[in-house]
């Protein structure tokens, strides 16, 4: 049995940057009161109280944000707000009275959802508009618009004139709560906020899930806590934002808009996400450009691909193992993952420039802004700090959430210590920093100087963890050597000939750089990996086929076979990089290396005794553990009756390997997830395994810790069973753990999972550490 300590002060004083308590006016000796969320179905929320509906608001008077989840009624000196036959009136009848729901869209800003599931909306910026009220609301996701703002976003403030009171002003007009509509700051009246009952909850998914995090610390006071070493919590900020991967971890106006149904993106039946069908089908191998190009040309599939319905149906996803394009970390998934023991989370910002330009180019999607990878790293950056706040504001406050965004392991430290849940920001993707192998007009000039001014940006931002490259050429590095469509996307990306040869590195690890060529008849080898490109792909984002049309006869020369890999490595910028990556003790991610550049890497990481992290579980037969890094462990599907313990097997073999290095004998996730990466599938599936499965997940059951009771989980109208349907999404992690412990031979095969968040802070630590030592 694991031995592990419970912490009875976990929920003590948690991080705020001082920055956002200043701008808040956090108070530290208010403890809000909070409600439950009711969802659409029966899951439950841990530690929350019920809904009081005559809670003494006491000191909290002046607190904007302990309303979060509760019933009020809104007052004025005219009377309660209430219905008043065309819209919202002060001084309304008894029976027209609104009870709102105040469900936060933010710190401090709320949707007032009534009793009868309108909201109170503001809709036009004009002196003396009315109060409306909306069943069904409007959204940047729904119009696919960037900027949008929503009317039913309200934002309490103490009121100027009367301290005892707020002030209420629309998000949308920037217009204030007035006493018969919508008025400049000089016409704010003071309204009271007064406890209700009879409110109708905000429609919600549950946890399915019972209790609080207790188990904090080992005996040994090591960390207690699983780690995801790579995670994309927010892709749907990448790819220009428009939808081409649908569905986001949260949203201000709640889980219709995080998770509607996909056809504003993917179209009819799902048949304008080509993208998805083509790389759901057949993964990285998919290529067949001719028996694709009448789509392409449509702009559409000829055949329904799948069904779209978002909530509350969910008819086919979310669906990791089969479904790459739909969000599978909404936020109360990720809280169930974080009961079973998720503590600490990588979140890697995700795009990829060509891919957006090709399905924008083709109007097969739309854009919100710019493809260029760093526009969607920016945003993505920008809201998993909203994110945060966004999950403070659920339970009543800056700080009060499960959901951390820490940037030093001390703060990591704290955060998982407290039970929550840390988060590291992370970036994955091929122009680094607007650093093309063949910049575009507007590009900036990528010497020394502009890489030390990025590092510095981004680090104040809180990134800590970077890829050097990702799937294409970079100014830094050969793309990881990824093959067929990554092969077309390299090609348009910087205009320059494939750059595959077989006189590759002896003993090198490939981890995407090996094997045969698929498009043959673009690979020309050249001597100098920065020489001028020789064909001109500027036009590619505004005509992709146009520009491919030229090249039809290389795209259709067939493969070369053979064991291939990229004949360039690391550029002297590159290795600049990593070594000021270094001295400012940053996480180096590098597994989408390519082999040359994977080798020079290494040398680099020795020399300076720099450990380093491979979130694709690359290791180079343990030389990454020698040096302090970490890498990611799975866990088998299928169990043997004769070998009982066979789906732990290779997570115990890599336990053993690093221990053997001289490493901290831990190892976590890296699920990959919203990351084109596919997921667990089920052991009870048609064909799943060759052997009859026995002893599948029943209800309820514990954590591993024992601190949480686990049952059935839905969202909306749809059940999951990880028994036939596997990790669907991340809130299944639960189950999934749940699995392997009855087939581990004892309690202790586990353990070294539940230590994984402490192998990968020492990780960060010793990167620290280093970096001081080299500044010497």
């Amino acid at each position: 049995m694991a031995r592990y300590r419970l912490d009875t002060d976990w929920s003590a004083a948690v991080i705020i940057p001082l920055s956002l308590a200043v701008l808040l006016g956090c108070r530290g000796d208010i403890a809000p009161a909070r409600s439950t969320p009711i969802a659409d179905d029966t899951g439950s929320q841990p530690g929350a109280a019920p809904i009081d509906s005559a809670a003494d608001t006491g000191d909290t008077a002046l607190d904007v944000y302990h309303f979060a989840l509760g019933c009020y009624t809104v007052s004025s000196d005219e009377g309660p707000l209430g219905w008043g036959g065309e819209g919202f009136v002060f001084g309304a009848e008894e029976a027209d009275v609104a009870r709102f729901f105040m469900k936060p869209a933010d710190l401090g800003t709320y949707l007032l959802y009534d009793q009868g599931g309108g909201y109170l909306v503001g809709e036009e910026a004009e002196e003396g508009a009315p109060l409306l009220r909306q069943t069904r609301l409007d959204s940047d996701v729904l119009r696919i618009e960037d900027g949008y703002i929503s009317g039913a976003e309200w934002t309490l403030q103490p009121a100027a004139l009367d301290p005892g009171r707020y002030q209420v002003l629309n998000r949308r007009t920037g217009l204030w709560l007035g006493g018969d509509g919508l008025r400049a700051a000089e016409g704010a009246i003071p309204v009271s906020l007064e406890p209700a009952e009879g409110c109708m909850e905000h429609p919600e998914l549950g946890l399915y899930a019972e209790g609080t995090p207790a188990v904090t610390h080992f005996d040994d006071g090591d960390l207690f806590g699983i780690v995801d070493t790579h995670s994309h919590l927010l892709a749907e900020w990448g790819f220009g934002g428009g939808g081409l991967f649908h569905g986001a971890p949260f949203h201000r106006l709640g889980v219709e808009h995080a998770l509607p149904d996909c056809s504003i993106a993917h179209g009819e039946q799902g048949r304008r996400d080509i993208f998805g069908y083509v790389f759901d089908g057949q993964g990285a191998g998919a290529s067949d450009l001719e028996a694709l190009l009448p789509a392409l040309l449509a702009g559409e599939l000829s055949e329904d691909n799948h069904a779209t319905a978002g909530y509350p149906q969910f008819t086919e996803w979310p669906d990791a193992v089969h479904r790459s394009t739909h969000q599978v970390q909404y936020y109360r998934w990720l809280e169930r993952a974080w009961l079973g023991g998720l503590r600490l989370v990588v979140q890697h910002a995700v795009s990829n420039s060509a891919i957006c330009d090709m399905t924008i180019g083709l109007g097969i999607q739309e854009s919100r802004y710019s493809c260029e990878d760093m526009v969607g790293v920016d945003r993505s950056i920008e809201e998993a700090y909203a994110m945060e706040r966004y999950i403070d504001a659920q339970h009543g406050g800056p700080g009060l959430g499960w959901f951390r965004v820490v940037q030093s392991p001390e703060q990591a430290r704290e955060v998982i210590g407290q039970g929550k849940l840390a988060v590291i920001l992370g970036i994955e993707t091929s122009d680094l920093f607007g650093c093309r192998l063949t910049p575009r007009e507007g590009s900036p000039v990528c010497d020394e100087a502009y890489v030390s001014e990025q590092l510095d940006r981004y680090y104040a931002l809180g990134v800590r963890a970077l890829f050097p490259v990702h799937k294409y050429d970079n100014a830094f590095s050969a793309g990881d050597g990824d093959r067929a469509f990554i092969e077309l996307g390299n090609f348009v990306n910087s205009g320059y000939w494939l750059n595959f040869v077989e006189d590759c590195p002896a003993d090198v690890p490939a981890i995407f750089d090996q094997g045969s060529v698929y498009f043959g008849g673009l690979n020309r080898p050249r001597e100098d990996y920065l020489s001028e490109p020789p064909n001109d792909m500027s036009g590619f984002p505004e005509d992709p086929l146009l520009t491919l049309l030229p090249f039809l006869s290389e795209l259709q020369e067939g493969s070369l076979e053979g064991a291939y890999c990229q004949n360039a490595g690391l550029t002297e910028l590159g290795e600049y990089l990593i070594t000021e990556m270094m001295a400012r003790g940053m996480i180096i991610e590098v597994d989408h290396l390519p082999q040359r550049s994977y080798q020079r890497a290494y040398e680099l990481l020795e020399q300076y005794d720099y450990p380093a992290v491979g979130s694709h579980g690359g290791s180079w037969d343990g030389r990454l553990y020698a040096l302090g890094g970490v890498s990611k462990s799975s866990l088998g599907t299928c169990r043997d009756p004769d070998r009982p313990g066979a789906t732990l097997e290779g997570f115990l073999g890599r336990i053993d390997q690093i221990a053997a290095a001289g490493g901290y004998p831990a190892e976590g996730f890296g699920f990959d997830l919203n990351g084109f990466a596919g997921a667990r599938g089920p052991r009870f599936a048609e064909g799943a395994c060759a052997s009859e499965q026995v002893d599948p997940v029943r209800y309820p059951f514990t954590s591993y810790a024992g601190d949480i009771t686990f049952s059935e989980p839905r969202a909306g109208e749809r059940r999951f069973d990880f028994n036939t349907e596997g990790l669907a999404h991340i809130g299944l992690l639960p189950e999934l753990l749940d699995d392997a412990r009855r087939d581990a031979v004892s309690e202790g095969d586990l353990e070294p999972l539940f230590r994984s968040a402490e192998g990968y802070i020492r990780m960060w630590e010793r990167a620290e550490e280093r970096a001081v030592q080299l500044s010497e």
